[in-house]
């Protein structure tokens, strides 16, 4: 009988375990995919004429994507050693190998978009901004992040 009980526990303990790594993992990738949002399903959209220009709409997502970038290092401090599931892309295991590099790539992406902040009025300054803040954006994407399907 004790054993039953202790094989349960166990198996009890690890799907918790399991259930709480892949809640991790879920938390990163809502918040690239908010940053995601901000930039490619309103900037970029903007910058093409997929959308009308509209400066509420660019205002509050550079307000978004940067209280989103604000949170990066503490979303990642956690590795969750497991990709959600379906995701197309996913955390490199390099974020956790060398944490120190991943999070000196945040300040830099925060500066660009505190420099285009207020300085965005027609379409042509959008896409001078978009292109400063997605080239710091890149610097990250290049090496911790990886595609999975």
């Amino acid at each position: 009988m004790k054993r039953t009980i202790i094989v349960v526990g166990t198996l009890l303990l690890g799907a918790g375990a399991v259930v709480a790594q892949q809640e991790v993992a879920v938390q990163q990738d809502n918040l690239m995919r908010s940053q995601a949002k901000s930039m490619y399903g309103v900037i970029l959209k903007m910058t093409k004429g997929e959308i009308p220009y509209n400066q509420k709409a660019v205002d509050e997502a550079l307000t978004s994507l940067e209280a989103d970038v604000a949170k990066i290092a503490k979303t990642f401090e956690v590795n969750p050693k497991q990709d959600v599931v379906n995701a197309t892309y996913g955390a490199s295991q390099k974020v956790w190998q060398n944490k120190a590099d991943f999070d000196s790539k945040i300040p830099p992406v925060q500066k660009a978009i505190a420099d285009v902040k207020g300085k965005i009025h027609n379409v042509a300054t959008l896409k001078a901004a978009y292109t400063s803040i997605n080239d710091r954006c890149t610097d990250c994407h290049e090496t911790y992040r990886v595609k999975l399907k």
